[in-house]
């Protein structure tokens, strides 16, 4: 038996973050959180910071949908939904296998795709709500060894500008952010975007911190009501 509904948590507006873990992804939930969200977090590893949470593969459509519909029994309508889970590996193109390739894509691309198909039902009778990405800025300057994650990132920005046409007018909004290298686990000590060489090309000087990713998500989440498509580029400089 499922347990009732929190009555706390029904109170609040609801969100989902995939990724929620760690990473962007916990960023985005602490900072939801911050700003009066019920939050469930969707992800392969425990979701300390929020609300509610499961652990799923956003792989998975099947799986996907059933913890949306928990996540809605538990907290209540789904208003606003954050595709953050993902990976990042560094390969020639002649070392990416299929199934490499295959992997990027179901993880980046099937994990919106899943998330998205899962939440508009209940957004679009609704009338309202908020989806958002988290592509690359690989995905708009590329990067040598680089192939096959540009791509998947590429493709979610084809996905979230073809998606807000679609239903903007039913009064749901699709948009993206953009991160640079950002400073969480993903980039090993040792990441040739921690190297002071490539640090000092960048206009800030630094990496974008998990932090500032959010503050880009919870904008577009909350305030950004006439975001419609749009990629929020957050990359300390790299891309203008």
């Amino acid at each position: 038996m499922r347990p009732p509904p929190d009555p706390v948590a029904t109170a609040l507006p609801r969100a989902v973050v995939t990724g929620s873990a760690s990473g962007i992804g916990a960023a985005v939930a602490r900072e939801l959180t911050s700003r009066g969200y019920a939050v469930a977090g969707l992800d392969l590893s425990a979701s300390p910071d929020c609300a509610w949470s499961a652990q799923v593969d956003v792989t998975d459509a099947d799986a996907m949908a059933a913890a949306i519909r928990d996540a809605e029994i538990a907290l209540g309508p789904i208003g606003a939904a954050v595709s953050v889970a993902g990976y990042y590996e560094m390969l020639p193109l002649a070392e990416i296998t299929t199934d490499r390739w295959n992997r990027m894509l179901h993880v980046h691309l099937g994990g919106l795709v899943n998330l998205s198909r899962a939440v508009l039902p209940g957004m679009l009778s609704r009338g309202s709500g908020s989806i958002v990405a988290i592509t690359s800025e690989l995905a708009i300057g590329g990067g040598g060894d680089d192939a096959h994650y540009a791509a998947a990132k590429g493709a979610v920005i084809g996905v979230v500008r073809s998606l807000a046409a679609e239903v903007a007018a039913e009064g749901v909004r699709v948009n993206a952010v953009a991160p640079g290298p950002t400073d969480t686990p993903l980039l090993p000590a040792d990441s040739p975007w921690r190297a002071p060489a490539y640090l000092a090309t960048l206009p800030l000087g630094r990496l974008v911190s998990p932090e500032e990713v959010a503050l880009c998500v919870a904008y577009l989440v909350d305030e950004g009501a006439f975001c419609v498509g749009e990629i929020l580029n957050v990359n300390a400089g790299a891309v203008i």
